[in-house]
């Protein structure tokens, strides 16, 4: 698939290439991305290049995974942001910002932009979203996006060769009054 662009009143959110290296590189040096994500610690020069001119791109061409940087109108790179295909109909959701742009609620607007754009264009009926338990500001993130969390699972995050726990939450099409591309019964108690 060709990469698309999403836009809000706020931001770009697009592909990213060679152009963007140094500032995923710059980005990725602050020990809280290191961190919470699971990007590789240090986080090297040739592993942004590997990103950005490789990963990123490959993502979008096979359709597994459709990576958008978040930038604001002045070229400012605020986070990074995708949308990995887990299952038919099922993408999880990743994302961090940017230290200096933390707080503006600019990934909570890329990630509302991204579900939508998922369930109107990808056919994605569920949007899942990760988090290691304790990551407190990816779950503020999540629960301002409108997403519904639904709980803890065990051992369900390997973070540089360390099994950990996760909170998990789901975003359906519905949350963001979209119809569903597939009819939705809810459990009844």
């Amino acid at each position: 698939m060709e990469p698309v662009t999403l836009t809000t009143d706020r931001l770009l959110l697009r592909t990213v290439g060679p152009h963007d290296t140094d500032a995923v590189y710059a980005a990725c040096q602050d020990p809280d991305i290191q961190r919470w994500t699971t990007i590789p610690s240090p986080y090297l020069p040739e592993h942004a290049r590997g990103f950005t001119e490789q990963m990123a791109p490959d993502g979008w061409a096979n359709g597994s995974m459709f990576t958008f940087g978040v930038f604001l109108p002045t070229g400012d790179l605020t986070g990074m942001l995708g949308i990995t295909s887990r299952s038919l109909g099922v993408g999880e959701i990743g994302f961090w910002a940017a230290k200096e742009h933390r707080g503006n609620g600019y990934i909570t607007e890329a990630a509302v932009t991204a579900a939508r754009w998922a369930f109107t264009r990808m056919s994605t009926d569920r949007v899942e979203w990760r988090a290691e338990v304790g990551n407190l500001p990816s779950r503020a993130v999540a629960e301002r996006a409108g997403f519904t969390i639904e709980g803890t699972l065990r051992a369900a995050i390997n973070n540089k060769g360390v099994l950990r726990d996760c909170w998990v939450g789901s975003l359906l099409p519905s949350d963001l009054g979209i119809a569903s591309t597939t009819p939705y019964v809810p459990a009844r108690e």
